[in-house]
């Protein structure tokens, strides 16, 4: 195991899918000359060069077309957003094709291709640019989400990302670029899309949490055992497909459930895992499920605001003592 940056690790998974198979090439806005917009392709375009390396105009809609056309055509794309906030201009060529070319050919053509780049809040950024996408893009079928927490995640999950032959919607954090973690250092070194981690196991609740929320929720976890109560933490890292089984199984022994999520309140996804879990093992729970998200309104810009508009700690601890009916 190697200790490396989040940004390190994407950059390692896409470098040796890029070595693996010579139909993979990185495409978006300052990839090449800049090195990356938050330096995740650096030093990529001096090793594979402007062939794979690709910078283009600020045009969303243009280059990810481009990157569905040449995903239909045989070659592997990985589209590069500097934030997902910014494919709202392409989202038709995304939900509309993308996801569903594959199924309207009757199978006959697929659309191998990875979109990725910084989703979620991140700071004083205001309400266009810190808008969380996973329920709008887990509403679609034909999409695969992925929203790793860690390094190690992040590059095992990305390099089976590049070679699924589903268009592959990667979300990253930009708050997380610079989290440093360990990796594996397997050869070849990938994880499945689906499969959910179980982080921390403990007897008296359910922590769900993906992304950066997964870190609240340990923390939570953590303060939570000092006061006597220990909590299951699942990492459930693929929005879509989910793993509910992992859930389940845990909520069956717990028999309380937390869900922490950056997305709206209103059909987020924390509203789907509880519908989901409510569904497959109601008569199991000794309490509703609770969630922790975003305040419903848009994000606001001052920092004291947005610090009371994102999910916190103390939050994920109120909810767990909610549903543990402590006082």
């Amino acid at each position: 195991m190697a200790e490396i940056q989040y940004r390190e690790a994407l950059r390692a998974a896409m470098t040796e899918e890029m070595e693996r198979d010579e139909n993979v090439f990185l495409m978006g806005e300052e990839v090449a000359e800049y090195d990356g917009a938050y330096k995740v392709s650096q030093g990529m375009l001096e090793q594979f060069g402007a062939k794979r390396i690709i910078d283009t105009p600020i045009s969303e809609n243009g280059f990810a077309g481009l990157g569905v056309g040449a995903a239909m055509m045989g070659l592997r794309p990985i589209i590069e957003f500097m934030t997902w906030n910014f494919t709202f201009v392409c989202f038709d060529q995304i939900v509309s094709n993308a996801a569903k070319v594959r199924y309207m050919s009757g199978g006959q053509v697929k659309v191998p291709i990875v979109f990725r780049g910084g989703n979620g809040g991140a700071g004083q950024l205001g309400a266009t640019h810190s808008n969380s996408v996973e329920p709008l893009y887990a509403n679609v079928p034909g999409l695969k989400i992925i929203a790793p927490s860690n390094p190690d995640d992040a590059k095992g999950l990305l390099k089976s990302a590049i070679r699924d032959d589903d268009p592959v919607l990667f979300l990253e954090s930009e708050v997380m670029f610079g989290l440093k973690g360990e990796v594996s250092e397997a050869e070849d070194y990938t994880l499945p899309i689906g499969k959910a981690r179980i982080a921390r196991e403990g007897d008296d609740i359910t922590l769900v949490a993906h992304s950066k929320s997964y870190w609240l929720a340990m923390e939570a976890a953590e303060e939570l055992s000092k006061q006597g109560y220990e909590a299951t933490v699942i990492d459930p890292r693929t929005i879509r497909p989910f793993d509910f089984d992992a859930v389940v199984e845990s909520v069956q022994k717990t028999n309380r459930l937390v869900v922490v999520d950056e997305s709206s309140p209103y059909g987020g996804i924390a509203s789907e895992i509880a519908f989901q879990i409510q569904s497959r093992c109601f008569d199991y729970l000794d309490a509703p499920v609770a969630r922790v998200t975003t305040k419903d309104t848009p994000a606001p810009y001052s920092k004291n605001l947005i610090e009371a508009w994102m999910p916190s700690v103390d939050e994920v601890i109120e909810a767990s003592k909610r549903v543990l009916y402590v006082n």
